[in-house]
C-alpha cells in the first residue's frame, strides 16, 4: 500500500486545491503516471502514482481544499 499525500510546493500560495483525478477508484495505475492535479495560486502541480497498482481510495474529491501532507488517496497491490 502507497499514500498520495499533497507534498510542499514551493512558491504555492495558501490555497491549495485538488484539480482532478486523473482515475477512478479500482483504475489500474503505473508507477510515475499522473494520478491528481493539485492547483495552486500560481501554478498546476500532477501528483505521480507512488507505485504500480490499483487505486484504492480516493479521500479529497475535485475542487476540495488541502494543505501540504493532506492525504489524498490510497495505491495498493493487485
Amino acid at each position: 500500500m502507497a499514500e498520495i499525500k499533497v507534498p510542499t510546493i514551493s512558491g504555492a500560495g495558501a490555497k491549495l486545491s485538488v484539480g482532478r483525478w486523473f482515475k477512478r477508484v479500482g483504475d489500474p495505475v503505473t508507477t510515475q503516471e499522473p494520478l491528481v492535479e493539485i492547483d495552486t495560486d500560481n501554478v498546476t502541480h500532477e501528483i505521480l502514482a507512488p507505485m504500480t497498482g490499483v487505486l484504492a481510495a480516493v479521500l479529497v474529491k475535485d475542487g476540495g481544499s488541502v494543505q501540504p501532507g493532506t492525504l489524498l488517496g490510497i495505491v495498493e497491490l493487485v
